[in-house]
């Protein structure tokens, strides 16, 4: 039986895997915790958008602005007057 030999090149090998290993898992769960934090940031901006939006349909609503391109679908179509 041989001894631990540490310049033997799968040793060396596997301890380079070993340590890019490590960093790869740093770096994902670094990764982990931007994406909480951009997610976070992009529900507040959603609160936000959603609030203006209730907003202007608020003051569109106290002016009677609206938009009629629609309007003319509910008249009921009559034809070519003979």
């Amino acid at each position: 039986m041989t001894g631990f030999d540490p310049q033997n090149i799968t040793h060396v090998y596997l301890r380079r895997i070993d340590q890019k290993l490590d960093r790869v898992l740093d770096d994902v769960n670094d990764l982990k915790v931007r994406i909480t934090s951009v997610e976070e940031s992009l529900v507040g901006v959603q609160r936000r958008v959603d609030r203006l939006e209730m907003r202007v349909e608020r003051i569109e609503h106290r002016l009677d602005l609206r938009d009629d391109a629609f309007a003319e679908a509910t008249e009921s179509f009559e034809g070519p007057k003979k």
